[in-house]
């Protein structure tokens, strides 16, 4: 079976990393490591430009594995518009799209994801509350869109659905790799801290996850939540978290202080049974 690793959520502007330098040190770790495919689950820099050129670098330097990327928000702030997200072909861009692994019925999906606040069931607002707590607290009211959140979730959901389809009809093990928090489990419910019971809202949609269930996916990788998760096995499918997070003197998340550390203890191998 091929070797496949996946990460999330590196924020590598935020946590001032030498780009070029990661690059040269997870490329050998990748060859040496004998990967084959190395799936990003988004939030790479907070602009997409940066994102698309790390990858386009790592995948010239790791020339035996093949690297795919998906966007996460953090990566749709800046240079790039939805409509380059939806139907960008850049090398590597997985969003709305699959690969197949060779002399295998394994199937890679990529969807970035978005949301539509259906994760905040503990918080009873109607959805223009949610929405103008959003453009004055979350860093996603920097992202311009043409449709309002819950729109934009309806056209994920119909991708989704189209490739899962597509899928199951030619008998295809999914991986599924998306940003966004693919399942309620892993939502951080409060009696007594709003903030995080008013951020669920941004954190996904309970019929992305409907999806996952009906169509019994195998293997769901995402980011977006940078709380420590091992891989965990909900109804049929298996759930990936590899966050790496922040590491500041404001936001630690890190366990080391190193990031090739932090990187490789988080990086998950993705077991298809």
């Amino acid at each position: 079976m091929p070797k496949i690793i996946a990460s999330s959520d590196n924020h590598l502007d935020i946590n001032k990393i030498n780009v070029n330098q990661v690059i040269s040190q997870q490329a050998r770790y990748m060859t040496d490591q004998k990967v084959d495919y190395y799936l990003i689950a988004g939030d790479l820099f907070n602009d997409f430009d940066k994102s698309r050129k790390y990858v386009r670098s790592l995948r010239e330097r790791a020339v035996n594995t093949n690297v795919l990327f998906i966007a996460g928000n953090h990566d749709m702030i800046r240079g790039v518009t939805y409509e380059q997200l939806e139907t960008g072909g850049w090398p590597g861009y997985l969003n709305n799209q699959f690969v197949d692994i060779p002399n295998t019925n394994l199937r890679i999906i990529g969807i970035n994801g978005w949301y539509d606040y259906s994760f905040a069931t503990n918080v009873k607002r109607p959805e223009s509350d949610f929405y103008h707590w959003k453009k004055t607290y979350w860093i996603d009211s920097q992202i311009s869109q043409p449709m309002s959140d819950i729109e934009r979730e309806r056209v994920v959901l119909g991708e989704l659905e189209k490739q899962l389809l597509e899928a199951q009809k030619l008998a295809k093990k999914v991986i599924l790799m998306t940003h966004f928090v693919p399942n309620q489990q892993f939502i951080r419910y409060t009696d007594d801290f709003r903030f995080w019971n008013m951020a669920n809202a941004m954190m996904g949609s309970i019929h992305f996850q409907q999806l996952i269930d009906k169509y019994a996916v195998n293997s769901v990788i995402f980011g977006h939540s940078h709380r420590r998760y091992a891989p965990v096995k909900i109804n049929q499918t298996w759930y990936y978290n590899g966050a790496v997070g922040y590491h500041n003197h404001h936001h630690n998340e890190w366990q080391s202080n190193d990031f090739m550390t932090e990187w490789q203890n988080q990086l998950k191998f993705i077991q298809i049974i």
